[in-house]
């Protein structure tokens, strides 16, 4: 491995490193506004969301048939079910759905 490469790798590291570090260094995290801390709380979900959501759709032939499982689980996560209990559910209401039509 040259010199060049070593240095390349370490100015990535550093490029990468700098951005995550200054946020902790710079902002008191400790004294932000009661909505501001709401709405961090909730961008976890919103990514989730955004993730998952194309792949429910997209899941099968018709999508009504995904509407059917990502509506169960969404219900079921609503009301506070474990996660393996919203997943297994999903995926069996997704399967009966599909053999009955």
């Amino acid at each position: 491995m040259s010199m060049t490469m070593v240095w390349m790798i370490v100015a990535m590291g550093l490029v990468t490193y700098i951005p995550r570090l200054l946020p902790l260094v710079m902002l008191n995290t400790e004294n932000w506004p009661a909505w501001a801390r709401r709405m961090l709380t909730r961008v976890p979900y919103a990514v989730l969301g955004a993730l998952i959501l194309p792949g429910i759709l997209t899941v099968g032939d018709n999508v009504w048939f995904a509407v059917a499982s990502g509506g169960t689980a969404a219900v079921l996560a609503y009301f506070g079910a474990p996660l393996i209990v919203v997943v297994g559910a999903a995926i069996g209401v997704l399967g009966v759905v599909q053999m009955v039509f």
